[in-house]
């Protein structure tokens, strides 16, 4: 067999059988074996290149993947900033003001501001008072007995929640109203 009928044909991983390691020569055997080293080494190469490109696929789905969020908190920090910057001049003029109706009605509007930009961010807060309370959004921080309100409705929010689309960012803490107990 020569060099070039030997490439035309697929490689033979198997080994080669006693009965045809013996009708080849040693030289034949020689050339088999180096063959099939070099055959080795190649697909070895292609293991270690393959793995490599993996290697580096992840590192850059991991990079592209904190690109991704530092950008968006970027950008709801440039949403944010305009609000901040209101807050101060508000706690400027209430250090100068005389009028406290004039300041509260300042802060007033930057709350407005604020509670809008949350909303342009897909930030909502979540329902509160007169709901009825939901664990998954909310935290029952103090029950009360009520004959008033429906045993649990919360009566009142210590501190509110909010929600990112259907993602809970963070829970409303509230006052939820028990049923008076019923004595005998």
């Amino acid at each position: 067999m020569n060099e070039e009928s030997r490439s035309d044909q697929a490689p033979d991983t198997a080994a080669p059988s006693e009965a045809a390691s013996k009708s080849m020569g040693p030289e034949a055997t020689v050339d088999a074996l180096a063959e099939a080293q070099a055959d080795a080494a190649k697909h070895k190469d292609q293991l270690l290149r393959l793995a490599a490109e993996l290697d580096n696929v992840r590192k850059r789905g991991r990079r592209e993947a904190e690109d991704a969020r530092r950008a968006g908190r970027e950008e709801v920090l440039r949403d944010l900033l305009p609000v901040f910057d209101n807050l101060e001049r508000a706690m400027v003029s209430a250090l100068k003001a005389e009028d406290v109706k004039a300041v509260v009605e300042g802060l007033g509007m930057v709350q407005r501001q604020f509670t809008d930009t949350l909303t342009k961010v897909g930030i909502t807060r979540v329902p509160g008072v007169g709901n009825a309370f939901d664990p998954s959004m909310h935290e029952a921080i103090q029950q009360i007995v009520s004959a008033d309100h429906a045993p649990g409705t919360i009566i009142a929010e210590v501190q509110p929640g909010y929600m990112q689309g259907d993602r809970l960012v963070r829970a409303a803490m509230v006052v939820v109203t028990t049923a008076p107990s019923v004595t005998a």
